[in-house]
């Protein structure tokens, strides 16, 4: 029975993304998770339940995660649940993506505090529950972890991914002039031949 791959997508993906990693891994079963929640405690909750299930019939699962769903993935599995892991660009430090996206917008936190909520320029909500939520729950994550890293990510710095990949043990790829979305031919090709080789490897 081939083992299976969950893959999940980032801000603004879809379920239909997870087509693309089936054709490139044809010796897995990759099935696409849907998720609905938009932030961390809903996917707490969410994401485990949809784990539970699939792991009673699965067995233990490879995860494939982009971005914001690699947070939400650390967010909620365990090492019970997850064999390892592979993430795109993921957001590894949910605090200080907050609090950089705060400094872009000029907004302290004691105004976030008296607001509650503040609608950003770049199309971001602003929220200070979430905040409060991120600072109180901090990620533990145990699950051999491979990581690709587009080396012009605007959301996470190098220094941030070096320093989180340090204290989990995992492995980092940089992509020269990688951005955080890879989505052209070249950043594409470069991904592909990432997970195949890597997923090839742990085979």
């Amino acid at each position: 029975m081939k083992q299976t791959i969950v893959y999940i997508h980032g801000k603004g993906g879809s379920i239909q993304e997870a087509d693309h990693y089936r054709s490139i891994l044809q010796d897995y079963d990759v099935i696409g998770f849907d998720y609905q929640s938009d932030n961390p405690w809903d996917a707490k909750n969410e994401f485990n339940t949809y784990m539970n299930d699939l792991c009673k019939e699965k067995g233990k699962i490879i995860l494939i995660a982009n971005s914001i769903g690699a947070y939400f993935s650390m967010c909620s599995f365990t090492s019970d649940q997850i064999e390892k892991a592979f993430f795109i660009s993921p957001v590894v430090d949910m605090e200080k993506l907050i609090e950089n996206m705060m400094m872009w917008s000029n907004v302290s936190e004691d105004e976030l505090r008296e607001k509650r909520e503040i609608k950003t320029d770049f199309g971001e909500t602003l929220s200070f529950d979430y905040l409060q939520y991120v600072k109180e729950h901090p990620i533990h994550w145990d699950v051999p972890t491979y990581i690709l890293y587009g080396e012009n990510d605007n959301l996470t710095s190098f220094e941030t991914i070096s320093s989180f990949s340090e204290k989990i043990n995992a492995e980092v790829t940089v992509m020269k002039n990688g951005e955080h979305w890879f989505h052209t031919d070249e950043q594409m090709d470069f991904l592909d031949s990432w997970i195949f080789l890597i997923t090839s490897d742990n085979h």
